[in-house]
Protein backbone atom coordinates (compact mmCIF):
# COMPACT_ATOMS: atom_id res chain seq x y z
CA UNK A 1 0.00 0.00 0.00
CA UNK A 2 1.60 2.69 -0.89
CA UNK A 3 0.39 6.80 0.25
CA UNK A 4 0.11 9.34 -2.28
CA UNK A 5 0.65 12.46 -1.70
CA UNK A 6 -1.63 15.24 -2.98
CA UNK A 7 0.57 18.37 -4.14
CA UNK A 8 -1.36 21.29 -2.99
CA UNK A 9 -2.12 23.71 -5.59
CA UNK A 10 -2.49 28.12 -5.57
CA UNK A 11 -5.41 29.23 -7.01
CA UNK A 12 -5.30 32.68 -8.16
CA UNK A 13 -7.03 35.32 -6.36
CA UNK A 14 -10.56 35.91 -7.34
CA UNK A 15 -11.23 38.55 -9.86
CA UNK A 16 -12.47 41.14 -7.60
CA UNK A 17 -9.59 40.53 -5.04
CA UNK A 18 -6.66 41.22 -7.79
CA UNK A 19 -8.50 44.60 -8.71
CA UNK A 20 -9.09 45.57 -5.41
CA UNK A 21 -5.20 44.89 -5.19
CA UNK A 22 -4.43 47.65 -8.06
CA UNK A 23 -6.27 50.19 -6.12
CA UNK A 24 -4.63 49.40 -2.91
CA UNK A 25 -1.56 49.73 -4.31
CA UNK A 26 -2.20 53.32 -6.16
CA UNK A 27 -2.88 54.44 -2.39
CA UNK A 28 0.10 53.30 -1.03
CA UNK A 29 0.85 57.38 -1.22
CA UNK A 30 -2.37 58.71 -0.34
CA UNK A 31 -1.25 61.99 -0.97
CA UNK A 32 -0.96 61.94 -4.35
CA UNK A 33 -5.31 61.19 -4.81
CA UNK A 34 -6.47 62.51 -1.23
CA UNK A 35 -3.76 64.18 0.54
CA UNK A 36 -2.82 66.82 -2.25
CA UNK A 37 -6.20 67.54 -3.93
CA UNK A 38 -7.29 68.53 -0.73
CA UNK A 39 -4.14 70.73 0.43
CA UNK A 40 -4.43 72.33 -2.78
CA UNK A 41 -8.27 73.21 -1.72
CA UNK A 42 -7.27 74.56 1.25
CA UNK A 43 -4.79 76.89 0.01
CA UNK A 44 -7.58 78.42 -2.57
CA UNK A 45 -10.05 78.26 0.34
CA UNK A 46 -7.25 80.59 2.50
CA UNK A 47 -6.93 82.65 -0.42
CA UNK A 48 -10.43 83.15 -1.24
CA UNK A 49 -11.35 83.96 2.48
CA UNK A 50 -8.05 86.57 2.66
CA UNK A 51 -9.10 88.20 -0.90
CA UNK A 52 -12.67 89.32 0.89
CA UNK A 53 -11.48 89.98 4.11
CA UNK A 54 -8.85 92.33 2.52
CA UNK A 55 -11.85 93.85 -0.12
CA UNK A 56 -14.43 94.21 3.54
CA UNK A 57 -11.60 96.04 5.44
CA UNK A 58 -10.93 98.89 2.96
CA UNK A 59 -14.23 99.19 0.80
CA UNK A 60 -17.91 99.88 1.51
CA UNK A 61 -20.86 97.73 0.89
CA UNK A 62 -21.66 98.69 -2.22
CA UNK A 63 -18.11 97.21 -3.40
CA UNK A 64 -18.49 94.24 -1.08
CA UNK A 65 -21.60 92.94 -2.48
CA UNK A 66 -19.49 93.85 -6.19
CA UNK A 67 -16.54 91.83 -4.81
CA UNK A 68 -19.12 88.33 -3.84
CA UNK A 69 -20.43 88.39 -7.13
CA UNK A 70 -17.66 88.67 -8.73
CA UNK A 71 -16.42 85.67 -6.55
CA UNK A 72 -19.23 83.88 -9.22
CA UNK A 73 -16.80 83.98 -11.58
CA UNK A 74 -13.90 82.47 -9.78
CA UNK A 75 -12.06 79.38 -11.11
CA UNK A 76 -10.62 78.56 -7.42
CA UNK A 77 -13.04 75.81 -6.25
CA UNK A 78 -11.68 73.96 -9.85
CA UNK A 79 -8.11 74.26 -8.65
CA UNK A 80 -7.43 70.76 -7.83
CA UNK A 81 -8.60 69.71 -11.02
CA UNK A 82 -5.59 70.21 -13.06
CA UNK A 83 -3.33 68.43 -10.32
CA UNK A 84 -5.75 65.65 -10.50
CA UNK A 85 -5.08 65.35 -14.49
CA UNK A 86 -1.75 64.83 -14.08
CA UNK A 87 -2.76 62.56 -11.23
CA UNK A 88 -3.88 60.11 -13.70
CA UNK A 89 -1.04 60.38 -16.25
CA UNK A 90 0.93 59.41 -13.73
CA UNK A 91 -1.26 56.45 -12.71
CA UNK A 92 -0.62 54.79 -15.93
CA UNK A 93 2.69 56.43 -16.77
CA UNK A 94 4.63 55.15 -12.97
CA UNK A 95 1.91 51.69 -12.07
CA UNK A 96 1.27 50.64 -14.71
CA UNK A 97 4.67 49.31 -15.89
CA UNK A 98 5.71 48.39 -12.19
CA UNK A 99 2.47 46.19 -11.92
CA UNK A 100 3.56 44.15 -14.81
CA UNK A 101 6.73 43.32 -13.56
CA UNK A 102 4.57 41.44 -10.63
CA UNK A 103 2.13 39.49 -13.87
CA UNK A 104 -0.86 41.54 -13.61
CA UNK A 105 -2.74 41.64 -16.16
CA UNK A 106 -3.15 44.37 -17.89
CA UNK A 107 -7.61 44.09 -18.01
CA UNK A 108 -7.59 43.86 -13.91
CA UNK A 109 -5.02 46.70 -14.23
CA UNK A 110 -7.17 49.25 -15.87
CA UNK A 111 -10.67 48.28 -14.11
CA UNK A 112 -8.72 48.11 -10.36
CA UNK A 113 -7.52 52.08 -11.98
CA UNK A 114 -10.78 52.72 -13.25
CA UNK A 115 -12.66 51.79 -9.82
CA UNK A 116 -9.73 54.25 -7.72
CA UNK A 117 -10.70 56.90 -10.52
CA UNK A 118 -14.40 56.39 -9.58
CA UNK A 119 -13.92 56.17 -5.58
CA UNK A 120 -11.65 58.98 -5.75
CA UNK A 121 -13.95 61.36 -7.36
CA UNK A 122 -17.30 59.92 -5.73
CA UNK A 123 -15.49 60.75 -2.41
CA UNK A 124 -14.26 64.20 -3.16
CA UNK A 125 -17.28 64.97 -5.08
CA UNK A 126 -18.96 64.20 -1.40
CA UNK A 127 -16.89 66.95 0.15
CA UNK A 128 -17.09 69.84 -2.41
CA UNK A 129 -20.67 69.34 -2.61
CA UNK A 130 -20.96 69.63 1.07
CA UNK A 131 -18.89 72.61 1.42
CA UNK A 132 -20.92 74.06 -1.13
CA UNK A 133 -24.09 73.78 0.97
CA UNK A 134 -22.28 75.12 3.90
CA UNK A 135 -21.13 78.39 2.28
CA UNK A 136 -24.24 78.82 1.00
CA UNK A 137 -26.17 78.13 4.25
CA UNK A 138 -23.46 80.54 6.48
CA UNK A 139 -23.68 83.51 3.80
CA UNK A 140 -20.33 82.89 2.39
CA UNK A 141 -18.25 81.74 5.59
CA UNK A 142 -19.93 84.88 7.65
CA UNK A 143 -17.94 87.40 5.14
CA UNK A 144 -20.32 86.85 1.98
CA UNK A 145 -16.93 85.51 0.46
CA UNK A 146 -17.69 82.84 -2.51
CA UNK A 147 -15.94 79.76 -3.63
CA UNK A 148 -17.38 76.33 -3.97
CA UNK A 149 -20.39 78.24 -5.16
CA UNK A 150 -18.75 79.79 -8.38
CA UNK A 151 -19.57 79.10 -11.74
CA UNK A 152 -22.53 76.49 -11.98
CA UNK A 153 -22.46 75.64 -8.82
CA UNK A 154 -24.66 78.29 -7.43
CA UNK A 155 -28.16 77.59 -6.46
CA UNK A 156 -27.67 74.00 -7.20
CA UNK A 157 -29.00 71.50 -5.05
CA UNK A 158 -26.10 69.13 -2.64
CA UNK A 159 -27.21 65.86 -5.14
CA UNK A 160 -26.47 68.30 -8.52
CA UNK A 161 -23.41 69.65 -7.67
CA UNK A 162 -22.30 66.06 -6.73
CA UNK A 163 -23.04 64.95 -9.70
CA UNK A 164 -21.47 68.21 -11.34
CA UNK A 165 -17.76 67.55 -9.55
CA UNK A 166 -18.38 63.76 -9.75
CA UNK A 167 -18.43 63.90 -13.41
CA UNK A 168 -15.86 66.77 -14.10
CA UNK A 169 -13.18 64.66 -11.86
CA UNK A 170 -13.79 61.38 -13.80
CA UNK A 171 -13.66 63.49 -16.58
CA UNK A 172 -10.07 64.87 -15.94
CA UNK A 173 -8.59 61.52 -14.44
CA UNK A 174 -9.55 59.29 -17.40
CA UNK A 175 -8.84 61.88 -20.36
CA UNK A 176 -5.20 61.79 -18.04
CA UNK A 177 -5.18 58.18 -18.33
CA UNK A 178 -5.81 58.06 -21.92
CA UNK A 179 -3.14 60.31 -22.46
CA UNK A 180 -0.55 58.57 -20.73
CA UNK A 181 -1.76 55.46 -22.47
CA UNK A 182 -0.83 57.10 -25.62
CA UNK A 183 2.48 57.60 -24.61
CA UNK A 184 2.95 54.21 -23.51
CA UNK A 185 2.20 53.03 -26.75
CA UNK A 186 3.13 55.23 -29.31
CA UNK A 187 5.74 57.34 -27.24
CA UNK A 188 6.56 61.07 -28.41
CA UNK A 189 4.80 60.77 -32.02
CA UNK A 190 1.72 59.29 -30.38
CA UNK A 191 1.27 62.69 -28.64
CA UNK A 192 1.90 64.71 -31.61
CA UNK A 193 -0.35 62.78 -33.73
CA UNK A 194 -2.88 63.22 -31.09
CA UNK A 195 -2.23 66.70 -30.05
CA UNK A 196 -2.31 67.23 -34.11
CA UNK A 197 -5.35 65.93 -34.74
CA UNK A 198 -7.21 67.37 -30.97
CA UNK A 199 -6.57 70.65 -32.36
CA UNK A 200 -7.92 70.04 -35.82
CA UNK A 201 -11.02 68.99 -33.96
CA UNK A 202 -11.44 71.69 -32.03
CA UNK A 203 -10.63 74.10 -35.23
CA UNK A 204 -12.50 72.33 -37.58
CA UNK A 205 -16.17 72.30 -34.93
CA UNK A 206 -15.46 76.42 -34.02
CA UNK A 207 -15.53 77.07 -37.86
CA UNK A 208 -18.30 74.47 -38.27
CA UNK A 209 -20.44 76.58 -36.26
CA UNK A 210 -19.21 80.23 -36.88
CA UNK A 211 -19.72 79.43 -40.85
CA UNK A 212 -23.21 78.22 -40.48
CA UNK A 213 -24.02 80.80 -38.07
CA UNK A 214 -25.52 78.24 -35.17
CA UNK A 215 -23.85 79.78 -32.09
CA UNK A 216 -27.41 81.22 -30.98
CA UNK A 217 -28.56 77.33 -31.48
CA UNK A 218 -25.45 76.01 -29.45
CA UNK A 219 -26.16 78.71 -26.66
CA UNK A 220 -30.05 78.11 -26.33
CA UNK A 221 -29.37 74.21 -26.54
CA UNK A 222 -26.89 74.94 -23.25
CA UNK A 223 -29.58 76.97 -21.86
CA UNK A 224 -32.44 74.45 -22.46
CA UNK A 225 -29.98 71.72 -20.89
CA UNK A 226 -29.11 73.29 -17.80
CA UNK A 227 -26.02 72.10 -16.04
CA UNK A 228 -26.66 68.87 -14.96
CA UNK A 229 -28.21 68.27 -18.38
CA UNK A 230 -24.68 69.41 -19.82
CA UNK A 231 -22.89 67.71 -17.64
CA UNK A 232 -24.52 64.33 -18.45
CA UNK A 233 -23.98 64.79 -21.71
CA UNK A 234 -20.32 64.87 -20.84
CA UNK A 235 -20.23 61.57 -19.02
CA UNK A 236 -20.11 60.29 -23.45
CA UNK A 237 -16.54 61.60 -23.87
CA UNK A 238 -15.80 60.55 -20.49
CA UNK A 239 -16.73 57.24 -21.29
CA UNK A 240 -14.96 57.54 -24.93
CA UNK A 241 -11.86 58.25 -23.25
CA UNK A 242 -11.88 55.51 -20.29
CA UNK A 243 -12.54 52.86 -23.12
CA UNK A 244 -9.73 54.58 -25.40
CA UNK A 245 -7.44 54.41 -22.76
CA UNK A 246 -8.10 50.37 -22.10
CA UNK A 247 -8.03 49.63 -25.58
CA UNK A 248 -4.66 51.67 -26.30
CA UNK A 249 -3.11 50.34 -23.18
CA UNK A 250 -3.99 46.63 -24.19
CA UNK A 251 -0.91 46.74 -26.68
CA UNK A 252 1.11 49.23 -24.85
CA UNK A 253 4.60 47.47 -24.25
CA UNK A 254 6.44 49.98 -21.29
CA UNK A 255 10.30 50.87 -21.94
CA UNK A 256 11.32 51.33 -17.96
Amino acid sequence: MTAVTATPTISPAPELSRIWNIVRLHLVNKQTFIGIPWIIVAGAWVVSMAIMVIVRASAGDADVVKASSGMTNSWAVLSPLWYMCAAGVLAIAQVFPFTLGFGVTRRDFYLGTSLLFALVSIGNSIGLATLTELEAATNGWGIGAVMFQALFFKGGSWLANFFIFAVIQLGILFIGAAIAAIYMRWRVMGMLVFWLALAALLVGIVALVTLSGSWPLVGEWFVAQGAVGVFAWTLVPVAIAALTGYFILRGATPKN
